[in-house]
């Protein structure tokens, strides 16, 4: 059985294949057509999934769309009832919007199947069971508590269960405008970012600031029911009425005025982010508390926007009742696709769980011939190690940055060792070269270590591991002078914990640097320049090259330099 999983009905438009329930393939199209966060339809994408897969149309029995646009259609006009000053924006956002979404994937699906008959079998998957329960089927438990938070998904905004083995129950539903996404989002337009886009600014942002300042006041915001339903008090947005402003006048005559893009970020900006970043905390830990209660299951799978939030996460791993917490890579909505294909077989079609996604590995990977091939058609210099982990490592000892290109590319927005930017964290000036000649973006943001497994408990403080890059802990006081360039300023990174056997290459590369310095420690960030997608062929990873400050570009077995 083969299933195509889609997600493009908001952003980050994607496309997997699933065959006898295990995933072959996933990409997003951003990588592809270089439309960051692109909500085109994935058709570029579905291309090269069936390219890898070595499979055609053809081959395709069913389709997973990670939407199903009349779910919770009665919650929705009453709404729209209730405030009919957004009518009109309202009409656009849920039906012109969804209409012409769906008019897209028919005329698409015709072109390639003229009927339905012959064609493959289409399935809207709700989006809310495309987060958490499409995760949980692809992770490694068999029991577990579920919980899916964005902005919002056919209205549901946050979405508690249970689920065992084949089965998921759902336990509650809160609804727009009570969102907790849409909470983040309002205060990262405050803090002069893009919304549903640079959360994760805002994220970093928060530990320069004093969240007790701002803390009680953001608190009367939210209130968390008994159920674990969320509550808002909306007078401080404007969100709800489908207004490009999501904060009122209430919001600014409390929290002060906001920051325009550009401007200088002042200190009552990282003092409201470091109070919603806190209370965001808190309320998804009642949250959990609340899940617990209800499951007793000793582990949490969490999805959605929000869970991208690793500073949340690593609360939730030290101070939740559950035991771990299972991220999947791709957990905002460029994973609904793969959840969304997962649901239908394990879920609706009740076939046995026989795969677990903990390999983020799974798009498109390059040859040393296909990779050579670019290299000399662009006329450049270049030479082969056949051993290019030590290359790399000694490139790295002597303070250079590396871009590295290696392997399938992973799925989701962390990059995790095959599309990255490579630096040695112990040189204290190496956050602010990057950040300044390579990334080009805001000096205080962080950038995160990738460790082998062996090194964990030696310079961070985590008792689970971190394979994805989701969960943020804290480094070893007696450490953090060790690895600057890595360590925030509250004394906490965004770990990655890297296993042998699952990328051998990235690995060795980082084993290699601690033999040579004593710290198998490297900084990884995704090889891109800010508002570009990471990477993902010869080409791009050339032209990244020459256009940044990159020292070197190690591709395949292949090393180019600037000198």
């Amino acid at each position: 059985m083969t299933i195509l999983g889609l997600n493009y009905y908001f952003h980050d438009s994607t496309a997997c294949l699933v065959v006898d329930g295990k995933l072959i393939a996933a990409i997003e199209e951003e990588r592809l057509n270089r439309d960051k966060h692109t909500r085109v339809f994935p058709q570029m994408a579905v291309d090269r999934c069936l390219k890898i897969a070595g499979l055609t149309y053809n081959d395709i029995d069913h389709i997973a769309i990670s939407i199903k646009p009349t779910h919770n259609l009665g919650k929705k006009l009453l709404h729209c009832l209730k405030n009919l000053k957004s009518f009109k924006p309202f009409i656009n956002h849920e039906f012109v919007h969804a209409y012409n979404k769906q008019k897209g994937f028919w005329n698409w699906y015709k072109y390639h199947w003229k009927s339905k008959k012959k064609g493959p079998k289409v399935h809207l998957i709700p989006h809310h069971y495309s987060h958490a329960p499409g995760s949980f089927f692809v992770s490694p438990y068999k029991e577990a508590a579920l919980l899916g938070i964005d902005g919002s998904g056919e209205w549901a905004t946050s979405w508690l269960g249970y689920g065992k083995d084949n089965k998921i129950k759902c336990l509650g539903q809160s609804f727009f405008p009570h969102s907790l996404g849409s909470f983040y989002e309002a205060v990262t337009q405050f803090c002069g970012f893009r919304t549903s886009y640079d959360e994760g600014k805002t994220m970093g942002l928060a530990p320069m600031g004093d969240a007790n300042i701002f803390k009680s006041e953001v608190e009367k915001i939210i209130t968390v029911d008994k159920n674990g339903k969320l509550h808002f008090d909306l007078s401080y947005f404007n969100y709800q009425n489908m207004h490009w402003k999501r904060c009122s006048d209430k919001f600014f005559k409390i929290f002060g005025q906001p920051r325009k893009h550009g401007e200088e970020i002042k200190k009552h900006h990282m003092d409201v982010a470091a109070a919603f970043q806190r209370v965001l905390e808190d309320k998804v830990l009642e949250i959990c508390d609340v899940l617990y209660k209800k499951t007793g299951a000793k582990y949490l799978v969490i999805s959605g926007g929000v869970s991208l939030n690793s500073v949340m996460n690593g609360r939730i791993v030290r101070e939740s009742q559950f035991k771990d917490v299972y991220v999947m890579p791709a957990a905002g909505d460029n994973g609904t696709a793969l959840g969304a294909a997962f649901y239908l077989y394990n879920g609706i079609f009740n076939k046995p769980r026989n795969y677990t996604h903990l390999d983020p590995y799974v798009g498109t990977s390059y040859t040393n011939e296909e990779i050579e091939k670019v290299l000399k058609g662009a006329k450049l210099s270049y030479l082969y190690h056949e051993d290019i982990c030590e290359k790399a490592a000694s490139l790295l000892e002597e303070g250079n940055i590396l871009g590295w290109f290696q392997g399938k590319m992973e799925i989701g927005p962390r990059a995790l060792g095959s599309r990255s930017i490579l630096a040695n964290p112990a040189f204290p000036d190496m956050k602010d070269k990057i950040n300044a000649e390579v990334k080009f973006r805001e000096a205080y943001r962080p950038f995160a270590p990738s460790a082998i497994i062996e090194a964990k408990d030696e310079f961070f403080d985590l008792d689970v591991e971190a394979p994805f890059m989701l969960k943020v802990c804290n480094v070893r006081k007696e450490k953090q002078k060790v690895i600057p360039a890595v360590t925030h300023v509250d004394g906490s990174a965004r770990l990655q914990t890297v296993k042998k056997d699952l990328h051998p290459r990235y690995y060795d590369v980082i084993k290699k640097l601690g033999d040579k310095t004593g710290v198998p420690v490297v900084l990884n960030t995704s090889f891109n320049i800010q508002g570009e997608p990471v990477v993902e062929s010869p080409k791009d990873a050339i032209r990244c090259f020459f256009s940044t400050g990159l020292d070197a570009l190690v591709i395949g077995n292949y090393v180019l330099t600037k000198d």
